[in-house]
């Protein structure tokens, strides 16, 4: 970003944008730069159905779409702990919500819980879920799982007031889209232009199938269409 002129880029008019871990990424990058002086102010950030917290794999839309393909519950929880450290032994004990200790699970829930799930969402099969007692010997390895950095979703209000235009797009048929609304509600709260897009006959990876091998929703056409449409308004 120091050297963007160099390269012929606007370093006023750079935008961040990722989907599924992709967008995990995006909008832990914003939050690092969004207190950084020493460097331009990202314009935007695009969020394509983010996976942002792993504190709870039993939010609505885990329930609802937890054996909808091409994104299962358990590959998402899976694959968080994968990237922890490779050893995803635990998986049940993530999947029960063993892994988070009472206090922290209260300490988060004004900004991680089904409560903040509109209602609509939660018209289908839907049921409320009881974490599993906590195990603490698991903790030192999932401790992570409440660092910002990893899980964008859980930064200080501090940080997300500092955040560029937003645009987040999300489906109906994916584990992730409540991750997508939560944090919607968040940005939006803390004074964050969001523009929000959601695909109600959409799945996890629509957009990357768009025209792929002859492949191709008219909803994920839509997406996109979306997505280029803000960023050209930008």
């Amino acid at each position: 970003m120091k050297n963007a002129e160099h390269y012929g880029v606007d370093p006023a008019n750079i935008t961040v944008c990722g989907d599924s871990a992709g967008g995990n990424l995006a909008a832990a990058v914003s939050q690092t730069l969004a207190g950084r002086s020493d460097l331009p102010r990202l314009r935007a950030q695009v969020l394509i159905y983010p996976g942002l917290q792993a504190l709870d794999f039993n939010l609505p839309s885990y329930h609802q779409n937890q054996g909808v393909p091409p994104l299962f519950q358990e590959r998402v929880v899976f694959c968080m702990l994968q990237y922890l450290d490779g050893n995803a032994s635990n998986l049940e004990e993530v999947l029960e919500g063993s892994h988070i200790p009472p206090d922290m699970r209260l300490k988060y829930r004004k900004w991680v819980s089904p409560d903040h799930i509109p209602q609509k969402f939660k018209t289908r099969g839907y049921k409320p879920h009881k974490p599993h007692e906590f195990k603490a010997e698991f903790f030192e390895k999932a401790e992570r799982f409440c660092e910002p950095n990893l899980c964008p979703l859980l930064a200080e209000d501090a940080v997300i007031q500092q955040l560029p235009q937003s645009f987040i797009l999300t489906c109906k048929y994916d584990v992730l889209r409540d991750d997508g609304l939560l944090y919607k509600r968040r940005l939006e709260d803390n004074g964050v232009p969001v523009t929000w897009y959601h695909l109600e006959d959409g799945f996890h990876g629509i957009i990357s199938l768009y025209d792929y091998c002859g492949l191709s929703f008219p909803s994920g056409k839509r997406g996109l269409d979306r997505i280029v449409k803000f960023i050209k308004g930008l």
